[in-house]
């Protein structure tokens, strides 16, 4: 975010072209943030990685909740066999303990899988958008570079270039045509 706001910090300081409303920007500066950019998308990569490390983490421990469990219950129902003779009713109890304790298990697991969904879906959403926000600018300054130089060919392997490493790009129109602006561009 830090970096989007630098990039539209260049935009709106820049020098403007008197009677339009163009706006003249530091190349360099620019496409140095537009870098670095690039280089931050991969810390919400190793993020998703910490996510998923920690739902294992969490399924871990509700094998090992299970398996103590199941233990005491298999425990207690010999405890009960061995102590009361009654044979059936330690059984059934032993029983309704392991049932209780994978039904437990269960529950935490599909807790920790929906955390862990739920995460690296917030995560692909805020990836996306940064995207979008990344896509939005740079068809900006090429139609800004077109506007102002016209001779220039804008290069046409670009796009298919961006739509093939990003693959869900690729489903709809470029992301910046849709109307989401997420704060990221000064109003015009």
């Amino acid at each position: 975010m830090f970096l989007l706001e630098r990039l539209e910090s260049q935009v709106a300081t820049g020098t403007g072209v008197p009677r339009t409303r163009k706006v003249l920007v530091d190349k360099d500066a620019v496409l140095d943030l537009i870098d670095q950019l690039r280089a931050a998308v991969p810390e919400e990569i190793h993020a998703a990685k910490r996510i998923n490390a920690e739902s294992e983490r969490i399924l871990e421990k509700a094998n090992d909740d299970a398996a103590r469990i199941t233990a005491r219950a298999q425990e207690q129902a010999t405890f009960l066999i061995g102590e009361r003779g009654l044979t059936e009713a330690a059984q059934a109890e032993g029983r309704q303990i392991i049932a209780d304790a994978h039904e437990t298990a269960d529950g935490v697991r599909l807790g920790a899988d929906a955390y862990a969904a739920q995460i690296l879906s917030t995560l692909e959403s805020e990836v996306r958008k940064a995207l979008a926000g990344i896509e939005k600018g740079i068809g900006v300054l090429e139609a800004r570079r077109a506007e102002l130089e016209p001779d220039v060919p804008m290069d046409p392997d670009a796009d298919a270039r961006d739509l093939a490493e990003w693959p869900a790009a690729a489903d709809g129109a470029p992301a910046f045509l849709s109307e989401e602006d997420a704060g990221q561009t000064i109003p015009r």
